[in-house]
């Protein structure tokens, strides 16, 4: 990764978070919480660019202008709206348990090493 492309990350971010910031209170809210829970569950994907939260954010935009409340949009159960968005996408917790899979991790957890 060059010095350009963490420059043109940082403008895409601020971006981004200019966009986050022009929502009503009730969306910001709800988006940070969105962001913190999908950077603790890790999609792959969030380390490729603000793809899958600009998504969010297009949704919440779109949500706030037809006068929706951000629930009306989400669902009551939040975390169950992130898990939709990913339930196709690999974690970190997936490719982690793929490698040690592969890496011949076949001893027996009970005996030692």
């Amino acid at each position: 990764m060059s010095i350009h492309d963490i420059i043109e990350g940082k403008k895409e971010w601020r971006a981004h978070m200019a966009r986050v910031k022009a929502l009503p209170r009730e969306y910001q809210i709800v988006y940070t919480e969105i962001q913190k829970y999908l950077f603790k569950v890790g999609p792959v994907e969030l380390a490729e660019g603000t793809g899958l939260l600009s998504g969010i954010v297009d949704l919440f935009e779109e949500g706030a202008a037809n006068g929706k409340g951000v629930l009306e949009v989400t669902g009551g159960d939040v975390a169950a709206f992130c898990d939709g968005l990913i339930k196709d996408s690999k974690t970190y917790a997936d490719l982690y348990r793929e490698s040690s899979e592969t890496s011949g991790s076949t001893r027996d957890p009970g005996k030692r090493p």
